[in-house]
């Protein structure tokens, strides 16, 4: 089994501990999204979503504790599914990361205050 060397990786290897999506982003499907059986009005297997919809984050949680599911609402079809990581992409060139911006801006803070 191979192993991540980033050093952000999850015990899974599979999801980044830090999250690769944001709060309100526009995302787009890599593949279709299938039943999994936690979708109760579709039979096991059936294709929810089809690759290439987008749709934007609305939330995020972990699935045992080390994979990351965000919550994705598709609002041209008015419904909410669950999504991976890997089952994402950005659609969204313009999008803003105020975590990043603040986490960069603390840094440099604290840089120039180490220096005085």
């Amino acid at each position: 089994m191979a192993t991540a060397s980033h050093k952000y990786s999850s015990p899974s290897a599979k999801d980044e501990i830090l999250p690769k999506f944001g709060f309100g982003q526009r995302v787009r499907l890599t593949k279709d999204i299938r039943n999994d059986g936690t979708f109760p009005f579709a039979k096991v297997g059936d294709i929810l979503m089809a690759a290439g919809e987008e749709g934007y984050i609305r939330d995020m949680g972990d699935f045992l504790q080390v994979i990351r599911v965000y919550e994705v609402e598709f609002i041209n079809h008015g419904v909410v599914y669950g999504c991976r990581e890997e089952e994402l992409e950005n659609a969204d060139d313009d999008y803003f990361d105020d975590v990043e911006e603040e986490m960069r801006w603390i840094k440099e803070h604290r840089a120039k205050k180490g220096q005085s």
